[in-house]
């Protein structure tokens, strides 16, 4: 009976590739001249952190992930915050990813989407 639970039993699970996320494709930078794509931003920076919770725990690891592909119009935006950005104030806008989102949807976003849909 000892040669048949050798046998089957698992082999080395050390030897064996530890689970990995998916690669992503990062979200294409968003500089704020075109209203209509700033969702499609969006949806794929939260792909990315639904995919990888462990790495994206965090709100403003959220939101400093996101910054990073702001260009233009919204990489002039962020600046001034990101000057500061060792604030650890709970509502300032790097440390509050719905915060970041409502700013980001107010200055960028497309002023008609809810009439289109």
């Amino acid at each position: 009976m000892g040669q048949i639970i050798q046998a089957v039993s698992p082999r080395d699970i050390s030897k064996d590739p530890a689970f990995k996320t998916p690669l992503m494709k990062a979200p294409d930078s968003s500089d704020g001249t075109q209203a209509h794509r700033l969702r499609g931003f969006i949806q794929s920076c939260q792909l990315i952190f639904h995919s990888d919770p462990e790495n994206f725990f965090f709100e403003r690891k959220n939101v400093l992930y996101s910054t990073s592909f702001l260009t233009g119009r919204t990489g002039k935006w962020i600046e001034p915050y990101l000057s500061n950005i060792s604030n650890e104030d709970p509502s300032y806008l790097l440390n509050n990813w719905k915060f970041f989102l409502m700013q980001l949807f107010t200055l960028f976003g497309d002023p008609n989407e809810v009439r289109k849909a």
